[in-house]
């Protein structure tokens, strides 16, 4: 039985965890070496001193911080007015100021004061879902040609593009005894015990954060079963290219966590049968959106 509760104000979208994230939960992001250590090494490639970065979304700091350790000078740029403070303070206590700038703004709307050589913004979530990532970029570009220009050369990205792909996939949704299919997220590693691949990875979508893109997403795609068994899910991931190497012909890449997702209806597969997946949704919507579009047939 549910007992339903009272009616209560609903939350803010932008207050939700993925559009507007509390200081609390910055110590994970802080703590994820891959994630720090990727952009850090992206950082390095990308800036160079006297050259002026804007960070969009900068959380606690810590990507301007890498990128005034290099003789840059930065615009921090913040929504949220308790990380902007402990932003500006951070940044103070590891002798920075004087190269950084946080400005409690919201990164949609905001216009930059002078010429930008590299714009990193970190709202990356699978899928591009949940976060802002690709309104923020697409409404940072429009500003800063109505400020500097219409033909201005754009500043460089970091990250430089995503790779968004699919997989069928066979996934245990044993819990000590308790079966319970929810989504979930798992390490951005592909060799997990209770996952098991029943198809290969498949891209869907490719953003390059210099060129447009559309913030839609409509996939119909096939893949072939490599083997027989039952897929009762679908794994999510996301490949982001942080840095180009050109001339070591290198690349700083970050993977996003993976996204579990139950199928409403499981499907058996052949080895060879052909697997074909159906889901829309818009960058920024939560999972919910995309669950409730996506669905697999056999062809």
């Amino acid at each position: 039985m549910i007992h339903a509760r009272p009616a209560s104000v609903p939350i803010p979208d932008e207050h939700q965890l993925g559009q507007y994230i509390p200081l609390h939960y910055h110590y994970n992001m802080l703590l994820d070496s891959d994630r720090v250590g990727a952009f850090q090494l992206a950082i390095e490639k990308t800036v160079s001193p006297d050259m002026h970065v804007v960070e969009l979304g900068g959380g606690t700091g810590i990507l301007s911080s890498f990128a005034a350790r290099r003789g840059a000078s930065v615009t921090c740029v913040e929504r949220n007015p308790v990380l902007a403070e402990r932003a500006a303070e951070l940044l103070r206590d590891n002798g920075l100021s004087y190269q950084t700038e946080v400005l409690n703004e919201d990164a949609m709307t905001f216009i930059p004061n002078r010429p930008v050589d590299v714009v990193i913004c970190e709202m990356l979530h699978v899928g591009l879902l949940r976060e802002k990532q690709l309104q923020v970029i697409d409404a940072f570009k429009h500003n800063y040609r109505r400020a500097f220009g219409a033909t201005v050369s754009l500043p460089t990205f970091i990250p430089e593009a995503s790779v968004l792909m699919w997989q069928p996939i066979n996934q245990s949704f044993d819990f000590a005894g308790y079966w319970a299919p929810v989504p979930m997220f798992q390490a951005p590693r592909l060799a997990d015990p209770r996952t098991t691949e029943v198809g290969p990875l498949d891209p869907y979508a490719s953003i390059d954060y210099a060129d447009d893109f559309s913030l839609q997403f409509h996939c119909r795609q096939s893949v072939a079963a490599t083997v027989d068994l039952q897929v009762n899910a679908v794994r999510m991931i996301t490949q982001n290219v942080l840095a180009i190497d050109e001339p070591n012909q290198t690349a700083v890449t970050w993977p996003n966590q993976c996204l579990i997702l139950p199928l409403h209806a499981p499907i058996q597969p052949l080895f060879g049968q052909q697997v074909k997946i159906a889901f829309d949704y818009q960058a920024g919507d939560p999972l919910e959106i995309l669950s409730q579009s996506l669905s697999l047939e056999l062809t």
